[in-house]
């Protein structure tokens, strides 16, 4: 088993050739001055434009970096997902590779962690984006606030720092990245939020787009679905079938005493096929959730990666410097 290291750092690349060198420098020299181990993890998620070549040669030159590297492009929350599984910090930072982020920032987010926190996220406070990404963003950040019961001003700020056991603890897949922090909270982790600087892209093009914002809202449903129903399903299913089965029901007491009172039902046969759909569907309805509840105590603990890795170039000693592997 290799070794812990204190501080390990996450960060997906997606064609970013033109900013993983600068953003390494920063990050090594904002590490070695807080004087404790560390591991620069890059996930290159299906880059074509070289970043896989600059993350090599990172790694010959230093190898506290690690690279995994995909056969293609699986999204962030997938390199997130392989980054967080290979990480072996106890502390694990995540950011994104564009230098919007400030590493100089990290000491202070370690500060604020070590007031009792499991994890810190970045707020965006000033951001340095076009209105086309802003106010979407703030519309999100009300819907998930209210959605999942915590108060942040940017869920998605991919700045955030966790303790080990909360960053690996997590299943990332689809857009769930976006909901890191409420994911946690659910699983009772303590959450907050720390004000950071974010600077202006220097290079390359936002990723950015109207399909990811739609994906993410579909994916905030499927969140809250899973945070208040994954464990016992029949709870949703078996609700919702019982209300279908009592709405039926009702109507077929109504069917039974018409027909006490005038022997026949005058013509309301609609009605009755409309009461035994209801109770069929309900029936129907509450046996998913138990097929549900069967399938969550057999698979819960079971599952396959949502990603295919071509090759790995692991860190090796955290402690030696980028002199002494020369």
């Amino acid at each position: 088993m290799e070794p812990p290291v204190d501080i390990s750092v996450v960060i997906p690349v997606y064609n970013e050739v033109e900013s993983v060198g600068p953003l390494y420098e920063k990050l090594a020299c904002v590490l070695d001055k807080l004087g404790r181990s560390f591991e620069i993890l890059f996930i290159d998620d299906g880059s074509t434009d070289g970043s896989g070549r600059k993350l090599a040669a990172l790694h010959q030159r230093d190898k506290r970096v690690g690279v995994i590297t995909f056969r293609r492009n699986f999204g962030k929350s997938a390199a997130l997902d392989a980054g967080f599984g290979a990480s072996r910090g106890e502390l694990v930072f995540t950011m994104d590779a564009d230098l919007q982020d400030d590493p100089d920032e990290m000491p202070a987010m370690i500060a604020r962690l070590e007031e009792g926190y499991d994890l810190v996220s970045g707020w965006k406070h000033d951001r340095q984006d076009s209105l086309s990404k802003t106010l979407p963003s703030k519309l999100f950040n009300l819907v998930t606030s209210v959605a999942s019961g915590l108060r942040l001003h940017d869920f998605n700020c991919g700045f955030k720092l966790y303790r080990g056991i909360v960053a690996r603890g997590l299943k990332v897949y689809g857009e769930l990245h976006r909901y890191l922090p409420a994911l946690a909270h659910w699983q009772g982790y303590r959450v907050t939020e720390m004000k950071v600087r974010h600077h202006k892209r220097k290079f390359g093009r936002s990723k950015f787009g109207a399909g990811r914002l739609v994906k993410g809202y579909l994916d905030l449903i499927t969140v809250v679905f899973l945070n208040r129903y994954t464990r016992s399903p029949l709870h949703f299913f078996g609700a919702l079938g019982s209300l279908l089965c009592a709405g039926g029901f009702a109507i077929g007491l109504y069917f039974v005493g018409y027909w006490i009172a005038h022997h026949n039902i005058g013509g309301r046969v609609p009605l009755l096929l409309f009461a035994i759909f209801l109770m069929l569907t309900g029936f129907q309805l509450i046996s998913t959730g138990l097929l549900g509840e069967m399938l969550t105590s057999s698979l819960y603990y079971e599952r396959e990666p949502a990603y295919l890795v071509r090759h790995a170039l692991p860190p090796e000693d955290p402690r030696s410097s980028p002199d002494s592997n020369r």
